[in-house]
């Protein structure tokens, strides 16, 4: 279930009444097929008894906050183990940061500068005020001005045209060597790839924008635009999928995600049209998104694949191009056997947020148990939290944790066995299946313990997903597995970007425009590199 659509019972009453006395119009089946999708997910997530209602009330209307103050509004307890001991809990809300919430003028980055020269003064002149002193320079003086336009603009260029009387030859004035006789800017792919890959802003709501700013710019326009830009940018793609596979640390976890041309025809034109070739594999009939963030050289890559393919066969394709000589990268993700690949070594590392939110689900059937848990996990995550702060080594950070974390952690070990083994806690209850989940997977829960950088969780890829969930909300599908793919090449490079401290916007104008150059040196025109490349590029030429 994708998107949350509200509907009333009186209304699909309505449709069903309708429905006697006339064929259904198109929204009234699309309603109905939704109620219908809705009726069989209740019905199977109702048979899964691992599901709660707490899980399935979060599913169907969202959940909040998992800040242990959110799930435990009172003063919390110690940590389980501690027997009262330990420092008072550190969740209160933050206190509100001081300022007045404004932008420097810094921060306008891509702003244009025009700088106004003082007319009457220069550096060293008299004072006119008290004669005596001279003025020195300071700080300048700004203002900064925001002004409104269409993400797209555009400019006519109008040719003086004369024809003869006698021969008819016409003469057409040319246009300036500076004015390329494309008439879609590389900026404009950029624009247009940002605003639907990086932002969510499908392409027919970014049509109706502009066409009421006067600037017409159909969804299928935009699309073409998008598609040619994508194959030039191909190498560079290519590039920074060969540089991920080389990290020390790669997130992978996935999604799921809608394309139309790979459903079956019942699903697209309605009943009484379905071809049995048209089916998928009964083997794998779900489509997903997976996201890879690899880490590696103090550089983060992010890399999406949409298909039939899971996150493990997609990082086993990635560590296909991984060089031979390399030790086994660490692997984050979460206890799912389908992240995982099988074809190639890794060292296994779970994600303890997961391990966490089993608690926090059944944390209203087991408050006292849970409360102890989640404690003990927010003390974790602090001691985290300062080796951030302290700018620790990967050496460093690992001591650190052995000292501080490992002791918090060995404690809830020795206290979820003893509730486990003294039967304190029904095995098949919420709890006796989160301490179970804990039991099992404890070594890989706690590699950061043992291994040198192996991360605490997999938020990083967590967040990387979020926008694929957001063009998810905003698009709601795919149209073609090669629109799936064209989303993913610009998602990739548009995340990785943002990832890297570099402008999104440039970089795509720059590739489209050196499009030549990144075919022959892709591995210069990586985000984190090409502003480099671009510096010693007239040099290059020149020689």
């Amino acid at each position: 279930m994708n998107e949350r659509v509200e509907q009333r019972y009186q209304d699909l009453q309505g449709i069903l009444e309708q429905a006697r006395i006339r064929p259904l119009a198109e929204a009234e089946y699309q309603q109905l097929a939704a109620a219908l999708q809705t009726l069989n997910f209740l019905t199977q997530e109702l048979e899964n008894r691992r599901t709660t209602i707490g899980r399935l009330r979060g599913m169907l209307f969202g959940t909040r906050t998992e800040k242990t103050r959110r799930v435990f509004p009172s003063p919390a307890t110690p940590p389980a183990g501690t027997g009262g001991a330990g420092p008072p809990p550190a969740d209160d809300p933050k206190p509100k940061p001081k300022g007045h919430g404004r932008k420097a003028a810094d921060a306008y980055r891509g702003a244009t500068r025009i700088t106004f020269p003082h007319a009457s003064l220069k550096l060293g002149d008299r004072c006119p005020s008290c004669r005596r002193g001279k003025v020195y320079a300071r700080p300048p003086a700004v203002l900064v001005r925001l002004l409104g336009g269409p993400p797209v603009t555009a400019t006519v260029y109008e040719r003086e045209s004369l024809r003869c009387n006698l021969c008819l030859e016409i003469f057409t004035a040319p246009l300036p060597e500076t004015v390329p006789e494309d008439k879609y800017d590389p900026s404009a792919a950029a624009m247009i790839a940002l605003l639907k890959y990086g932002s969510g802003f499908p392409f027919h709501r970014l049509e109706q924008l502009q066409a009421g700013l006067g600037i017409p710019l159909p969804a299928s326009t935009q699309w073409g635009i998008v598609e040619r830009a994508a194959g030039l940018l191909q190498p560079v793609w290519q590039e920074l999928v060969g540089s991920a596979a080389q990290g020390q640390v790669l997130h992978n976890d996935d999604t799921t995600v809608t394309i139309l041309d790979r459903l079956p025809k019942v699903h697209r034109n309605g009943p009484g049209e379905d071809d049995p070739s048209d089916h998928p594999p009964p083997e794998r009939t779900g489509r997903f998104t997976s996201g890879i963030v690899s880490i590696g050289e103090g550089r983060q890559m992010a890399l999406f694949f949409t298909g039939h393919q899971h996150a493990g066969e997609n990082l086993g394709d990635v560590l296909a191009r991984r060089a031979a000589s390399l030790e086994p990268p660490i692997q984050m993700c979460d206890a799912l056997s389908r992240n995982v690949s099988s074809d190639f070594q890794v060292v296994l590392a779970h994600c303890l947020a997961h391990a966490r939110r089993r608690f926090v689900e059944v944390a209203a059937n087991f408050p006292q148990e849970c409360r102890s848990v989640l404690e003990t996990f927010r003390r974790v995550y602090e001691n985290e939290a300062l080796t951030r702060q302290a700018g620790m080594s990967p050496e460093q950070r690992l001591a650190y944790h052995q000292a501080q974390s490992g002791p918090l952690l060995e404690e809830l070990r020795t206290w979820s066995e003893a509730q486990l083994a003294e039967r304190k806690v029904e095995p098949h209850s919420g709890l006796g299946k989160a301490l179970l989940y804990i039991r099992k997977h404890w070594s890989r829960l706690t590699l950061f313990l043992q291994v040198g950088g192996a991360p605490i969780d997999n938020n990083l890829c967590e967040r990387a997903l979020k926008h694929v969930i957001l063009h998810r909300k905003n698009s709601l599908f795919y149209k073609t597995l090669n629109g799936a793919e064209v989303g993913d090449l610009f998602m990739s490079l548009i995340h990785t970007c943002r990832l890297n401290g570099a402008d999104p916007f440039h970089y795509l104008t720059t590739l489209q425009q050196h499009a030549r150059q990144i075919t022959k040196h892709p591995h210069r025109w990586m985000p984190w590199n090409y502003r480099e490349t671009l510096r010693v590029l007239p040099t290059e030429c020149a020689a």
